[in-house]
C-alpha cells in the first residue's frame, strides 16, 4: 500500500494535512516558594468527576487540563490557552502552575495527597499505583497529544487501494504503522523537546539517584527508563491490533497491571472504553504520551512544536518503512539513550536524525512547500548541528546564567499567571469574539459545561450539561426569551406604546420619517428639552440630548447624525432625572448601573481634547466593544454637545470642573459606569422586572430617568421614566464596572439556563 502515491496521484496534499487534535496537559500547583500545594482542588471547578477541561490527575493539586477535539493546531492551542485562563483566574491568589514536568522540591511520600475523587474506585487505583511506583513518581507531569488523520483522506485512500477489504482493517493498518515507526524514532522528539533535566534524589523510592544516571543535567528523566514507565515485566506487543489487546489483557489477567490503563507507553491505541471495544470498533486515534512541559511556553507546548509534531507523525505513515519488533526495540533503548545524554552535547544518533528531519522536509515539500512549515522543521534540523537550540539546552544554558532551576521555575510560573491576569475581562483563545461571549465561556468551561462554537463569528454557542442543550447567541440571547421581545425592544415606537398601555410612565415623541419634515417643526424644540434619536438603535448610536433647547445649526446637525442610524427618527420630551440601566434576569433586577456621560474633569493645565487623550490611556478603555470601557471620542457628536456647553476641544477648563462630551451615557460611547445595586430602591426593580415581563422578556436592560432614587417610584408625581428597553443587554459594564461592586451576570446566565446545576 503506498500512501504517497496515492496521496500524489490524487493531488489530496491538502486532505492528508487536515488532523483532528486534542493536548492532556497536567501540571502542579504550588505556592510562591515552590511548594506542592496542600490546598484542595478550587470548589469553583464543580465536579472534577465529570468536568470536560480540568481534572485532577494522581494528586489533588496535580491538574489535567483537557481541550476538546478540533480540527486544528491553532484551534487546540486557543483552547489550551482559554482553559488556562481559567485556570489561573480561579485558583487561589497565592498560587501558580509549576512549568517543570518533575518538582524540584518533592515532597515526603507521606505529604503527596491523593486526589479526592468521588469514585472509590478511582482512588483504589491511585492508592495501587502509589505502593507499586511510589508517590512521586506519580508527581511527574507532562503533554500528552492526541492525533486523528482525517476521516475523509482515510476515506479517499481506501477507496484507491485494493489490498485491504474492510474500512476498519485499513484504519487500523494506518494506525499500527504509524505507532510501530512513532516507536522507532521516537528519540528523536527526546532530543528535541525533552525538558525534564534533573535526577534528584528526592525522586527515587529509596531517595538513590541509580548509578547508571550521568552526574549533572541530563535530556530528560520523565522519558527515561526510570520516568514514567511500567515495570521491566511488563510486556505488550503492537504487532497487530489483536496481539495488543491480548497481551495486555494477559498482564492484567497476571497482575502485572491492574487494569489496562496503567500500560504506560509512550503511544496508546484509543477508541474505546477498553482495549477489547478498540478491537471491535477499531483504532480510532493515537495518543502520545512521550512529551515534557516546555518550561518556555506559556501553556507548556508551543504552537510551532505542536506543528513539528503533526508533521513528524505523518511523516511516519508517508515513510516507506513500517518498523519490526526488533527495530521498535531498538528505538526504545536509543530513547533511553537519549534521556540520559548530556543537553549540550551532540546526539549519539545525529546522523539517522538529520535524515529522518530531511525526509519530513522533502516530504513537505511535495505537500505544498509552504515556507513556514519548512521552516519550523529547517529549526529542528539546525538543533541537531546546535544541541543548545534544544529544550533542555536552552534551559541548561538559562540555569548556567545565573540562578537555580527552582528559582526560574518560580519566576516563569509566576510570569504566566500575571500575564493571564493583565485582562481578566478577556478570554485568551477568544480575543475576537464579543467580551460577554467571552466572559460567559469562561464561567462554562470553569463550572465543566461542554461548550461548542457553532459560529465564532456570529458569536453562537451552545452548551450541554449531561443531556441538556441550551444554544446562545452574543452572550444572553438564549431560548429563554420570546421571539418577539426583541422585535419589541428594536423598535423604540413599539416598545413606548406597549409600556404605556401598561401604566408606566414613558416620554411622548413625534415621529419623522424625513429630515425635512422633522426641520420643520424646529421651533417645537428650540427652548424645550428634547431627545433626538433613531427609532432603532443600539450602543446609543446616533442619539443627541438638548437639556436647554437647541440652535438650528446644531438641530439640524442631530437630526442629519440620527437619520444615519434609520429611517425612522424620534423626537422625545426629555425626561428630567438620573439614567440608570438595570439589568433583568427572569424575575429579579441582578444590577443596577449609573452611566455617567463621556466626560473629563479639568486641571487647569490641558485642554479637552488633552484631558480626553489622557484618560483613555486607562487599559480598561478600548475601541470597538473589546474593553470593559470605550474610548472618548472627538467627533460630530463630541462638537455639539462641547458647544452647547460653550466649549471647544482646546480650551483649558478649571481645576475641578467637569465637561461633558455626550449627553447620552452610554458606555460604548465613552462613558463611565458606577454600580448602585445595592442603593437604588426596591421599587425600581420590581418596576424594571414589570417591563421586562410586559415585553415577554427574560433577560433585558431597562433604562430609567429618575429624580431621586432612594425614594420609591410613584407613577402618580412622575419620579421616574422609562426611557429605553434592550434586548441583548451589556453585561460587561456590570461585571467591570469603572467603580463599584462587579455583578457576574454571566454566572445568572448560566444558572437561568441550567437550574439543575449548583453555580
Amino acid at each position: 500500500m503506498n500512501i504517497q502515491a496515492i496521496i500524489k496521484e490524487n493531488t489530496w496534499e491538502n486532505l492528508f494535512m487536515k488532523g483532528v487534535f486534542g493536548l492532556e496537559k497536567e501540571s502542579q500547583r504550588i505556592n510562591e516558594k515552590g511548594i506542592i500545594s496542600k490546598i484542595e482542588h478550587p470548589h469553583q471547578f464543580g465536579n472534577r468527576d465529570f468536568h470536560p477541561y480540568v481534572q485532577t490527575d494522581f494528586a489533588e493539586a496535580q491538574l489535567e487540563l483537557i481541550t476538546p477535539p478540533v480540527d486544528s493546531v491553532e484551534g487546540t492551542m486557543q483552547w489550551l490557552a482559554a482553559i488556562h485562563d481559567v485556570t489561573l483566574g480561579t485558583i487561589p491568589e497565592e498560587e501558580y502552575l509549576l512549568p517543570l514536568s518533575v518538582p524540584v522540591l518533592m515532597p515526603e511520600e507521606e505529604e503527596i495527597e491523593i486526589a479526592k475523587l468521588d469514585n472509590p474506585e478511582d482512588r483504589k487505583y491511585r492508592e495501587y499505583l502509589a505502593a507499586v511506583y511510589g508517590k512521586r513518581k506519580q508527581m511527574v507531569s507532562g503533554i500528552h497529544y492526541n492525533f486523528e488523520f482525517n476521516q475523509d483522506f482515510l476515506n479517499h485512500v481506501f477507496q484507491q487501494q485494493n489490498e485491504i477489504e474492510h474500512y476498519k482493517d485499513f484504519q487500523d493498518k494506518v494506525y499500527l504503522k504509524v505507532a510501530h515507526n512513532f516507536l522507532r524514532y521516537q528519540w528523536i522528539l527526546t532530543y528535541l523537546m525533552g525538558a525534564a533535566i534533573e535526577a534528584e534524589k528526592e525522586y527515587f523510592k529509596d531517595n538513590v539517584v541509580p548509578s547508571d544516571i550521568p552526574d549533572g543535567y541530563i535530556r530528560s528523566l520523565r522519558s527515561s527508563k526510570y520516568g514514567y514507565v511500567n515495570n521491566d515485566d511488563v510486556d505488550v506487543s503492537f504487532e497487530t491490533l489483536e496481539d495488543y489487546v491480548e497481551t495486555i489483557q494477559a498482564m492484567v489477567d497476571e497482575g502485572k497491571l491492574i487494569e489496562e490503563k496503567e500500560f504506560y507507553s509512550t503511544v496508546r491505541f484509543r477508541g474505546g472504553k477498553n482495549a477489547k471495544e478498540i478491537l471491535e470498533k477499531g483504532i480510532a486515534y493515537l495518543e502520545f504520551r512521550l512529551f515534557d512541559l516546555n518550561p518556555f511556553a506559556a501553556y507548556g507546548i508551543l504552537e510551532e512544536d505542536m506543528n513539528f509534531i503533526h508533521y513528524f507523525l505523518m511523516y511516519m505513515l508517508w515513510m516507506d518503512e513500517d518498523a519490526n519488533e526488533s527495530n521498535r526495540e531498538k528505538g526504545k533503548e536509543m530513547n533511553f539513550v537519549t534521556a540520559f545524554e548530556s543537553p549540550l552535547k551532540p546526539s549519539t544518533f545525529k546522523e539517522e536524525g538529520i535524515e529522518i528531519l530531511e525526509g519530513m522536509k522533502a516530504m513537505l515539500v511535495e505537500l505544498g512547500n509552504d515556507p513556514a512549515r519548512i521552516t519550523t522543521v529547517d529549526k529542528k534540523i539546525n538543533a541537531f548541528e546546535d544541541p543548545s537550540q534544544t529544550l533542555s539546552g536552552k534551559m541548561v544554558e538559562v540555569i548556567q546564567t545565573g540562578g537555580s532551576l527552582l528559582e526560574w521555575g518560580i519566576s516563569k510560573a509566576k510570569e504566566n499567571k500575571k500575564i493571564a491576569l493583565e485582562q481578566p475581562y478577556s478570554l485568551t483563545g477568544f480575543e475576537d469574539m464579543e467580551l460577554s461571549t467571552q466572559i460567559l465561556l469562561f464561567d462554562a468551561i470553569q463550572k465543566g459545561l461542554k461548550i461548542e462554537i457553532l459560529d465564532r463569528k456570529d458569536q453562537f454557542i451552545s452548551l450541554k450539561y449531561k443531556d441538556h442543550v441550551e444554544y446562545i447567541k452574543n452572550g444572553n440571547m438564549t431560548s429563554k426569551d420570546t421571539y418577539i421581545a426583541p422585535l419589541i425592544m428594536e423598535n423604540k415606537v413599539v416598545t413606548k406604546k406597549i409600556l404605556a398601555d401598561h401604566g408606566f410612565s414613558v416620554p411622548k415623541s413625534i415621529e419623522y420619517e424625513n429630515a425635512e419634515d422633522a426641520i420643520k417643526d424646529y421651533t417645537l424644540f428650540r427652548e424645550k428639552s428634547f431627545v433626538v434619536k433613531p427609532k432603532s438603535t443600539n450602543f446609543g448610536l446616533g442619539i443627541n440630548i438638548f437639556r436647554n433647547g437647541a440652535s438650528q445649526e446644531n438641530f439640524e446637525k442631530a437630526i442629519e447624525i440620527a437619520f444615519q442610524e434609520d429611517e425612522t427618527v424620534l423626537l422625545e420630551d426629555f425626561v428630567e432625572g438620573t439614567e440608570y440601566r438595570f439589568f433583568v434576569i427572569g424575575d429579579e433586577t441582578k444590577a443596577v448601573l449609573l452611566r455617567v456621560p463621556a466626560n473629563v474633569q479639568g486641571d487647569g493645565i490641558h485642554s479637552i481634547e488633552e484631558l480626553v487623550a489622557i484618560k483613555n490611556d486607562n487599559p480598561l478603555r478600548g475601541y470597538n466593544h473589546r474593553t470593559p470601557l470605550e474610548k472618548i471620542e472627538m467627533g460630530a457628536t463630541e462638537k455639539i454637545t462641547l458647544e452647547e456647553q460653550g466649549f471647544n476641544k482646546e480650551d483649558i477648563p478649571a481645576k475641578g470642573e467637569n465637561v461633558y462630551l455626550r449627553d447620552n451615557s452610554n458606555v460604548s460611547t465613552g462613558g463611565d459606569s458606577i454600580d448602585y445595586t445595592d442603593q437604588v430602591d426596591e421599587s425600581y426593580k420590581e418596576i424594571a422586572v414589570g417591563i421586562s415581563k410586559t415585553l415577554g422578556a427574560n433577560v433585558s436592560g431597562i433604562d430609567m430617568m429618575i429624580i431621586d432614587y432612594k425614594n420609591p417610584a410613584e407613577s402618580k408625581e412622575g419620579n421616574y421614566g422609562v426611557i429605553e428597553a434592550n434586548f441583548n443587554p451589556m453585561m460587561m459594564m456590570h461585571i467591570y464596572p469603572y467603580q463599584g461592586k462587579s455583578r457576574r451576570l454571566t454566572l445568572d446566565i448560566l444558572a437561568l439556563l441550567f437550574p439543575e446545576m449548583k453555580h
